[in-house]
């Protein structure tokens, strides 16, 4: 009998095994091998040999040798330029990720009118809705008169060999999950053929100076589906994010080779689409009142951009045995890294206290300056005493309980002058030109702890 020569792929993260198996080796997911039979890369087939003469030669240049900057393709709508380096780059593949219903097709879909009304050949193509359902989302957005051409195809071969004679110059292809080879034999969606046409449409956009804009969908672990293998075949990433239950969305830039990376948009969802959000510290502190017990104002930075966000605590007795740690919008290891700090250096106990922690307006935080804000919010809640008003916190708390300077400090007072708030908690070496803010520098977490008791009146 012959030995067959197909592969189990994990559709999570697309390491390849000879044999199947219950459980990935490499990730550990269950259940997330998928025989494939393998095939040789699109436009990789043996040719003829060519005649070997004089060895090829290595084209060298110098390191330092001027080079242009890449020309922008100016999309009117700020919030995405600014988080794209600027405007889109032609020749360029951008890779768009979000949950389902979260925006995505909508916020592309404004971006193509944008660009077809600037005089630009833009295409829209889905995998997922027919001509009909995008026709009827363009009416209700008010955009039916914008010269984008639209198709509903899910070939790869049709695909491209339509855009060669019609030469766009921004295509949309949403998504890739749903697109198709005939030159393999795995299902659409799977790793072998998500892979196989990202490849395609990444060469196509390069050969041919055309910007391809790729739509993926993501896991409940918040990765786009199956292929990490397409992240590093395109140019930039970016995750349109955000809370059903809140108005407003974000494009997050994971990477981006023309431009920086963690630069985020704000966009706030409407019933005419997605609207900018040019001041998004007056968003996320909408409706906040003055006075709260376990309430603070971090002042904190997305890219390159100043942002306010409040971040809430609750201290509560446990009612169970085990005393729960709940937290919204930030980590939570290092919310335990926070909390063994308070009691270790501190000598502030929760061992018998539940501990609830968000982030109001589902704003997500990953910067290591927002552990001051959290401890006070924590240590506030404990001790039922409101922070003064108009007073922002930020800063680094380290394992010995210092609290360590942050990056772009300046920045972060000047947005919080702008807001009206007039104090700020900050590490020891925090400056600001911003006149009107008076900042108390806290050199260790018992600093802190103290300066809340005092307020407390303990």
């Amino acid at each position: 009998m012959a030995r067959s020569d197909n592969v189990f792929v994990c559709q999570s993260c697309g390491a390849v095994h000879s044999k199947w198996a219950g459980r990935c080796d490499d990730c550990g997911e269950w259940n997330s091998l998928v025989e494939e039979a393998p095939a040789a890369p699109l436009g990789t087939q043996a040719s003829a040999p060519k005649k070997r003469g004089r060895a090829a030669r290595l084209d060298l240049v110098d390191l330092g040798a001027d080079t242009p900057e890449p020309p922008r393709l100016i999309s009117g709508m700020s919030e995405l330029d600014r988080v794209c380096g600027g405007g889109l780059v032609p020749g360029s593949a951008v890779l768009v990720g979000g949950d389902p219903g979260i925006g995505k097709s909508t916020l592309l879909l404004q971006l193509m009118a944008r660009l077809a009304m600037g005089k630009h050949r833009a295409i829209y193509i889905s995998g997922e809705e027919a001509v009909a359902q995008v026709r009827r989302r363009a009416k209700r957005l008010g955009l039916a008169d914008a010269p984008v051409s639209l198709a509903a195809e899910t070939s790869l071969n049709n695909i491209l060999d339509g855009l060669k004679s019609e030469k766009p110059d921004v295509v949309v292809v949403d998504s890739i999950q749903t697109l198709w080879s005939d030159q393999l034999t795995a299902a659409p969606g799977t790793v072998a053929q998500v892979r196989a046409c990202a490849q395609e449409l990444v060469r196509y956009a390069k050969k041919r100076n055309c910007t391809v804009i790729i739509v993926g969908h993501v896991t409940k672990d918040g990765q786009i589906a199956g292929p990490r293998v397409v992240e590093h075949m395109v140019d930039a990433v970016l995750y349109f994010e955000g809370e059903r239950s809140h108005q407003f969305r974000i494009l997050r830039a994971v990477k981006n080779r023309f431009g920086p990376t963690d630069e985020i948009g704000v966009f706030e969802m409407g019933d005419k689409g997605l609207d900018e959000v040019a001041n998004p510290s007056s968003l996320f502190l909408d409706g906040r009142e003055d006075g709260t017990a376990g309430s603070v104002v971090f002042a904190g930075m997305e890219g390159t951009r100043p942002v306010l966000s409040e971040i809430q605590a609750l201290v509560a007795p446990a009612a169970f045995g085990n005393p729960r740690r709940a937290v919204v919008g930030w980590d939570n290891g290092r919310l335990a890294m926070v909390l063994a700090v308070l009691e270790a250096r501190c000598g502030v106990s929760f061992g018998n206290h539940d501990i609830f922690l968000n982030v109001a307006g589902g704003l997500k935080i990953n910067e290591p300056a927002a552990d001051l804000a959290v401890a006070a919010a924590i240590v506030a809640a404990a001790f039922e005493v409101a922070l003064p008003a108009k007073t922002v916190v930020y800063g680094e708390i380290s394992l010995s309980g210092d609290v360590r300077p942050v990056g772009r400090s300046e920045a972060r007072l000047k947005e919080a002058a702008k807001l009206g708030f007039e104090r700020a908690i900050a590490p020891e070496n925090a400056k600001s030109d911003a006149g009107h803010v008076t900042i108390e520098s806290v050199a260790t977490a018992l600093e802190l702890v103290q300066t809340l008791k005092a307020l407390a009146g303990e």
